[in-house]
This record gives C-alpha cells, sequence and structure tokens, in this order.
C-alpha cells in the first residue's frame, strides 16, 4: 500500500471527515474497498505469523533427545515417528520446526570419492565401538555393534556385542552371513587387533582369520590405513547408529535392547538411500542372488560360540529371555556366560559355575542367599537379614 495514501487516511480519520473512497482509488490506483479498509484501521498482514504446529506439544522432547551428543536430527524424527506419533507430518517440515526453534545440532561433511562394486563382490565391516545409552532406571548398558554391509545394494546387518574378540568377530559375520543367505567374494576389514597382526610397521592376517575365510570362501582384504573413505559405506552407516540414541531411557532390558537395534537395522534397510535413490531392501533382492552358497553346517557349527556373553547388573541379575536371574555380589560389573543345558540356565565366570537357575516364567528369579548379600549391604541387623529375604521374596513372586 502507497505511503502517501495510508498518511492521507490517517490524517482524514484525526479531523474525522469522509472521504470519497473512489476518488482515492482511482488517484492511488487501488480497489475502492482495499482503500476503505485501511481508512477503517487495517494496518496490513504482520511481519510473522506465530502459527502454532503440531510438533509443538513435542517440543521438550525434541529438545531433549536432540541434547543427547552424538544424536542427529533424523534419528530423533524417526525416533518420534515410530515410538510415539506417526502423524507428526514430513521429515522436512520437522527439520524447518527444529531450525525455527535453534536447536538444530551442527555437523561438518568431507568429501571423499565414491567407490561402486557389482553384486555379490564385496561386503565392508566395523565395529561401532562403546555404545552407552542409559535405561529408564539410569542404568548405563555400553556394548559394541558390529557393521556389516553389502558393498553393491547398501543392505545391513547389526550385530550387538559386548566384546570385539576373533569369536565375536566369527559370530557375528556368521550372522550376517545366515541373515543375507549368502557369502559375498571378498570382504574389506580395517585394522581389527582380532584380525590382524602388526608387526612393525607390516600387516599381517592371523592364521585364524585365514582359516575362517577359507572355510567360508570369501578374500580378506584390508583398507589402506588412515584412508577410511576406502571403507565409505560402512563408514556412512555409522551414522545410523545414533538412532539407537533418541531410545535412551525408554527401555529396562538388555534384550529390549537388542530388539531396539533390530528395530533400527530394518529401518535402515527400508529407508532410501541417497547414493541409489532406492531402498538397500529392494536392490538387496537382486545382490542375495550373486552371493556365494553358505557352506557345510557342520563347518559352521564348528566356529559358533554356543555360550552367549553378558555383564551382571547393579542388582546381581543376568537378564536372559526377557527374565532376571541372581548371581553372587561379587560379581557385580563382570562379564559372564550363560550357557542353556536342557530347562536349566549355568552362569559361568570364565570357567567357573557360580549360578544355576531352573528357567522360568517370572520376571525376577532370585536365590536366597545372593539376595540375603544385597541385603546386608543396606541394613544393620545382621540377625533379621534371613527372615526379610524370605519375606521380600515371597512378596516379589506374589507381585511378579
Amino acid at each position: 500500500m502507497d505511503a502517501a495514501l495510508i498518511t492521507q487516511l490517517k490524517i482524514l480519520r484525526m479531523n474525522e471527515s469522509r472521504p470519497n473512497f473512489s476518488e482515492l482509488a482511482r488517484m492511488y490506483d487501488v480497489d475502492r474497498r482495499t482503500v476503505k479498509k485501511y481508512y477503517d484501521g487495517y494496518s496490513g498482514k504482520p511481519a510473522h505469523h506465530n502459527k502454532s504446529s503440531r510438533l509443538d506439544k513435542y517440543e521438550s522432547l525434541i529438545t531433549a533427545k536432540l541434547s543427547i551428543k552424538g544424536t542427529t536430527m533424523r534419528a530423533v524424527y524417526e525416533f518420534i515417528f515410530s515410538e510415539v506419533d506417526p502423524d507428526i507430518g514430513s521429515y522436512s517440515n520437522f527439520i524447518k520446526y527444529i531450525k525455527r526453534k535453534g536447536v538444530t545440532p551442527r555437523k561438518t561433511e568431507k568429501g571423499h570419492p565414491r567407490f561402486e562394486t557389482a553384486p555379490g563382490i564385496q561386503a565392508q565391516v566395523d565395529w561401532k565401538e562403546d555404545v552407552s545409552i542409559a535405561n529408564r532406571f539410569g542404568e548405563i548398558f555400553t556394548f559394541q555393534v558390529f557393521d556389516y554391509k553389502l558393498g553393491h545394494s547398501r543392505y545391513c546387518h547389526f550385530t550387538y556385542k559386548l566384546y570385539k574378540t576373533r569369536q565375536d568377530v566369527f559370530d557375528c559375520l556368521i550372522a550376517s552371513f545366515i541373515a543375507t543367505g549368502g557369502v559375498p567374494k571378498e570382504i574389506l576389514f580395517d585394522n581389527m587387533a582380532s584380525v590382524v597382526d602388526l608387526k612393525g610397521r607390516q600387516r599381517h592376517i592371523n592364521e585364524k582369520m585365514r582359516t575362517f575365510a577359507k572355510d567360508f570362501n570369501f578374500k580378506i582384504k584390508l583398507c589402506k590405513p588412515r584412508h577410511a573413505y576406502t571403507k565409505g559405506k560402512v563408514e556412512v552407516i555409522n551414522k545410523f547408529i545414533s538412532w539407537l540414541l533418541p531410545y535412551e531411557g525408554e527401555f529396562e532390558t538388555e534384550e529390549e535392547l537388542i530388539a531396539i537395534l533390530q528395530k533400527v537395522t530394518q529401518k535402515v534397510n527400508t529407508y532410501v538411500c541417497q547414493e541409489t535413490g532406492v531402498p538397500p531392501l529392494l536392490l538387496f533382492q537382486k545382490e542375495k542372488e550373486y552371493l556365494q552358497p553358505l557352506p557345510n553346517p557342520k563347518v559352521i557349527e564348528s566356529y559358533q560360540n554356543h555360550d552367549r556373553q553378558t555383564t551382571v547388573r547393579k542388582d546381581s541379575m543376568i537378564s536372559y529371555m526377557n527374565n532376571k536371574y541372581s548371581v553372587p555380589l561379587e560379581y557385580i560389573g563382570k562379564p559372564v556366560n550363560l550357557r542353556v543345558k536342557f530347562n536349566t540356565l549355568e552362569i559361568y565366570y570364565g570357567t567357573e559355575l557360580i549360578a544355576k537357575h531352573e528357567l522360568s516364567g517370572k520376571k525376577l528369579n532370585y536365590q536366597e542367599d545372593h539376595y540375603a548379600q544385597l541385603l546386608s549391604y543396606c541394613i544393620k541387623d545382621k540377625d533379621t537379614i534371613a527372615e526379610m529375604a524370605q519375606a521380600n521374596l515371597e512378596l516379589m513372586d506374589r507381585f511378579l
């Protein structure tokens, strides 16, 4: 609107003079209704709109999740979409919203050349080390994630592990081969201590790994030192581990955490890849036809570790199949192996059998002496510990 017209209308209004709207409209080449609207007090559209958003009710949740070190905007969006509200709108609107709120995490991207491989030729592997996440009770779970990614389709498989031993690498590779239905012709590793022996500046693939590769019929390739881009496809997938971080405080047991990791894996494989323009799952339908067959089941079984590893938690218990079983107090924080024989769960520290439980459907399975040990730290009257332990365990059985 012309500033001169607005000024003239203000003067006329102050003098309580009724203008000729048609004449003013012809003079300033505008509609007479517009002239009348401004004379009646209209001042134009506001410079900024305070329009509400469907994301406003999640503002504090978004801010909290983005404050977790290592998480990303995509990770937080996928968490809220999957676990809170599938009607939060598109990812692009989500980005606009958090930028408007000023909580966008900053990141820098480094360029690198692309390397493409034909179907069935190569997989790339790496560890995402020491991932830490707290459950809803504040208990910290620290673990390793083995990344396995087929080079052509970008189809990936994540495996949860507590450690990074050679046996862990064997377990993870076998799990990945079974999950993808075959073995690629070559696998690209970095300088994993479980794969490579260093002698001065020389790198040598250790004999056990060579034998494993021979039995499963693939070649071992090593990426160049200090040239991470040579295994860039698996480096890219590491960012998806950040999708786990918004689940902090959203689970209880180790089994639930592993299930979350599997959920993230499924999502990664159905998410459109920016490089190929299609989901990895779609290209995988073609690539799996080019994978080599798995070896004889006896060969696979000879490499598998039949014991499951876990860590004793602060309540002096371990998790197995979503239920908890107790061990002696002195093993809190220590790694143990779980072995199931018939209907019995055996718990070992190294080669020592430290506890044995009948498998049950109860959530909490304390042995009375293990529970009494825990009570002894918070009860002064030692003579009543045994009686209190028995009474508390009976209550737990009744309610849980």
